[in-house]
């Protein structure tokens, strides 16, 4: 049953159930319908219509005696409405743009900020997905030797923001080599990503002389190494106090372990990374997400990237019952926000 398929009557009690649920947090009569709506309806029709979205699975009793609450369905039923007819007004949040600052050198500061003002405003738990520095296009690239195990990557994305990352390294190498694979790179791969180096030198390799044979094998296998790194995704999460505080709504040993336990983390981290797609601003609700440990939440999240590159997620997780209208247009804000500020910092 399609938003556009229910008749206008019977969706206006649906919406009207919604948001005194989401207010109120318990279940919702018919005459408290009656009462918020606008137009003239008797008890008796509201109750039929509550009973036929209860048959449909929009709806729940928890006992006889009792209104009904919304499921996921009804819930999804809800967000879609309100992205459908545009109803969700547009942030206007007075956040200073200080907030919305770092040092070249330190994006991951913005990240912090960002994750901290997500969960602020919405009282929820805010998250932000640092770029996966293996997808982005590289202006130039540097490898710089640390330690006989350690290995700096540099790279200066195409749009010039840039990122370090330390990894450890079972192969040797000297700064000279070092020095010849970033050369080759940036002369022969600018404007393409790690992926893409990857794969091409698995094909190059057999065309090289045997002298260079190794440098490459041994960059191939320190690429290597930095992908099975990087396959968990780092995720700042702040607010992780304001969800364990409703512990009503929530299984808090599953919510614990998902905040604490760090192959938890890196689990949601891959799991938000899936999500990500060209929608401003996406709404995953309990059963949808496909995740057991926060099945009693809902996922509010956008992308932030630099003109058509994404480059990471970020959005607030909480309870089911949530201020929709209120953190909708607040992660479009902050996406948008974010993504400007990497802009105008290049």
């Amino acid at each position: 049953m399609k938003t556009q398929q229910v008749r206008d009557k019977d969706r206006q009690v649906l919406m009207a159930i919604v948001e005194d649920y989401l207010k109120l947090g318990k279940p919702v009569s018919s005459g408290s319908v009656v009462r918020k709506l606008k137009i003239s309806v008797s008890p008796a029709t509201v109750r039929n219509i509550m009973a036929r979205f209860e048959k449909n699975g929009y709806l729940y009793q928890p006992h006889a005696s009792a209104g009904r609450i919304p499921t996921d369905k009804g819930l999804r039923f809800y967000v879609n409405s309100l992205l459908e007819d545009a109803v969700v007004p547009k942030g206007r949040f007075s956040i200073p743009r200080e907030d919305f600052s770092f040092d070249k050198g330190d994006v991951n500061s913005l990240f912090i900020q960002a994750s901290n003002i997500l969960s602020d405003y919405s009282e929820n738990l805010g998250f932000v997905i640092s770029p996966r520095i293996t997808k982005m296009n590289f202006r130039h690239l540097r490898f710089i030797k640390i330690s006989e195990e350690k290995v700096l990557i540099i790279l200066v994305t195409s749009f010039n923001l840039a990122l370090t990352e330390i990894i450890k390294t079972g192969t040797y190498f000297t700064q000279l080599e070092l020095d010849r694979a970033s050369q080759y790179l940036n002369e022969n791969f600018r404007g393409k990503s790690l992926t893409f180096v990857q794969e091409a030198l698995n094909k190059q390799i057999p065309r090289y002389r045997v002298e260079f044979v190794s440098t490459l094998k041994k960059l191939t296998a320190l690429l290597k190494t930095y992908f099975l790194h990087e396959e968990s995704d780092q995720i700042f999460i702040k607010g992780t106090s304001r969800l364990l505080e409703k512990s009503d709504l929530f299984d808090m040993e599953r919510l614990k372990s998902l905040f604490y336990d760090f192959e938890e983390k890196t689990k949601l981290a891959k799991l938000l990374s899936d999500f990500i797609s060209l929608d401003r601003v996406k709404v995953l609700i309990g059963s949808e997400l496909g995740f057991p440990e926060i099945s009693d939440c809902s996922l509010i999240l956008s992308h932030y990237g630099y003109d058509q590159q994404i480059l990471g997620s970020l959005g607030i997780i909480g309870p089911k019952q949530l201020s929709y209208k209120k953190i909708i247009p607040l992660v479009d804000f902050v996406a948008q926000r974010l993504s400007q500020t990497i802009k105008d910092n290049q």
